[in-house]
């Protein structure tokens, strides 16, 4: 399927239901949580000031750009000599963000992203273009998992650690090209019902090296 750059296994039939129930899961999950993002707002703003979101620029479907925002986990002087690799116990995280990053809360904003239609609840997490140009060069059919929307969480999120060097950018692909090969309703249920658990125990979330 790399070489017909399509999707096997897929039909306009499932991307619908997948579309449908994205809108639906996603109103649901961010009018159940507006009250915990608003509290988040707050404790940021009382730790680190302004700004409360933060946004970057991410490669979406078909490589196009789209403006992903999040919680601001970050000090605000996080990426002054430009983008990095996140670490275990990065020095640039904030007290409160440690802890909403391990949750996963930061992510809520991008719910809406996903009721707009640039991004999807599951699906290949979409990575910086500047990141991207260093791991396509890099990595073979790297490009290959921008075929579908990327998404909140995916196959490699639930089954591999946070990634945080080529190698596991390498390892987390083999899951993107093994989701973007079986993609199904039951991929997906059983990817937001691995989500869940990992965001309960609080997992995954942190680089582990």
């Amino acid at each position: 399927f790399i070489l017909t750059n399509s999707l096997p296994h897929s039909s306009s039939f499932q991307l619908r239901i997948k579309r449908i129930a994205d809108i639906f899961i996603s109103l649901f999950i961010l009018i159940f949580s507006s009250p915990l993002i608003i509290l988040i707002c707050f404790l940021i703003y009382f730790e680190d000031g302004k700004p409360i979101f933060y946004s970057q620029i991410r490669n979406g479907l078909g490589n196009s750009k789209i403006k992903i925002y999040k919680l601001r986990t970050m000090k605000v002087s996080a990426e002054e000599l430009g983008p990095q690799w996140s670490k275990t116990n990065d020095p640039r995280i904030t007290k409160i963000g440690r802890i909403i990053r391990k949750l996963r809360l930061d992510e809520l904003p991008q719910l809406i992203l996903v009721i707009s239609g640039q991004m999807s609840l599951i699906g290949p997490r979409p990575e910086r273009p500047e990141i991207d140009n260093e791991l396509e060069n890099m990595i073979s059919h790297y490009k290959v998992r921008y075929l579908i929307k990327p998404g909140l969480s995916g196959w490699a999120q639930v089954n591999y650690p946070y990634g945080a060097s080529i190698n596991d950018s390498e390892i987390k692909l083999s899951y993107d090209l093994y989701y973007l090969y079986n993609i199904s309703f039951w991929i997906d249920f059983l990817i937001l019902i691995k989500t869940v658990k990992l965001v309960l125990n609080a997992k995954g979330a942190i680089p582990k090296k």
